[in-house]
């Protein structure tokens, strides 16, 4: 087992409700086992800056309940070429840093492990990214939160719907991948969910309003991830409104509203599970790996397989949306 007597901590990427929460857990199980552990601002342009803070149990006082990131993060260009990595390494020596924690998504492990292979540098990743997407972890930090934010609106969205007899399209993130649509359609009782992951057409939503309003529906409403293959939300209401005239349409794009706000409950643990699990992959002598769930148990994921082997959307769940908006 190697000894490691200090450790860096960064967040990176898009910021995620839990990402406090998790920083919190590296650094109260950091000092726990006696290791000191330094804060780097920005990510890893900070790293490259040498903005380095050592921190205490006290750096970290009332952040579990904050959203974003008080390390802050950025998305680092430096850290892209090999002589902004070289003086990423410099720093990290000169700090004597036996090892690093990143919090963050794809992009944040892509940089992650071409830095520890350039440089042999023991480094764990957290997933720390409202996305859900990566492989490896049941779930992400801040997908929880993410949805619970979206469902929010929707049913705030649903109350006007009602009032006023409209179809709403309602875009939720999710480039890539339908996990929030899908969650926060069926919590929201969308009339459909449109994913990047299925193949709807036109034609086929239009067939499922015109049932909505052969059966008196005073509202509808269609969940849409950003990243769907029929467009975008304000695309999709154009298509629509093109073909049918029997309802009011409008479009809400809930956007960054999603990573906003303060951690759920679960993510406040999850998160807390992943940082200690980070810290003691570290002095256990673990490298290039992420610290996840996976059926309810931490587990240890090849950052190569988290980043390029994606997440997959529960089809069971998509099949129970479509069932149960008729």
């Amino acid at each position: 087992m190697n000894k490691v007597k200090k450790i860096g901590v960064l967040t990176s990427g898009g910021d995620a409700p839990g990402m406090n929460a998790a920083i919190r857990a590296v650094v109260r199980s950091s000092i726990y086992y006696g290791i000191d552990v330094v804060g780097i601002y920005r990510g890893y342009d900070g790293l490259i800056q040498n903005d380095f803070e050592l921190l205490n149990v006290r750096s970290v006082n009332h952040i579990l309940n904050r959203g974003g990131t008080f390390l802050k993060s950025a998305r680092s260009q430096g850290f892209r070429t090999k002589e902004g990595r070289k003086q990423a390494f410099e720093n990290f020596k000169n700090a004597g840093l036996d090892g690093l924690v990143v919090i963050g998504g794809d992009g944040t492990f892509t940089g992650a492990h071409i830095f520890s292979q350039e440089f042999q540098v023991p480094v764990i990743g957290i997933p720390g990214t409202i996305d859900n997407d990566l492989a490896g972890t049941d779930f992400t930090i801040g997908f929880d939160t993410a949805c619970n934010t979206a469902l929010e609106a929707i049913d705030k969205i649903r109350d006007t719907a009602s009032s006023h007899e409209r179809l709403f399209f309602v875009e939720v993130m999710g480039r890539d991948a339908g996990f929030i649509a899908v969650k926060t359609g069926i919590a929201g009782g969308a009339v459909a969910t449109i994913i990047p992951e299925s193949d709807w057409t036109i034609d086929e939503l239009i067939s499922k309003l015109d049932k909505g309003a052969e059966n008196k529906k005073s509202s509808n409403l269609v969940v849409i991830a950003e990243g769907s293959k029929l467009g975008s939300a304000l695309e999709v209401a154009e298509k629509v409104k093109a073909k049918i005239d029997y309802y009011d349409i409008r479009v809400t794009i809930l956007g960054h509203l999603q990573r906003g706000g303060s951690p759920s409950a679960f993510d406040r643990v999850l998160a807390s599970r992943m940082g200690v699990a980070a810290v003691e992959g570290l002095k256990e002598g673990k490298s290039e790996v992420m610290a996840g769930i996976a059926n309810g148990h931490i587990s240890y994921t090849p950052l190569d397989i988290a980043i390029n082997d994606s997440q997959e959307l529960d089809l069971d769940e998509f099949r129970i949306s479509k069932i149960l908006s008729i």
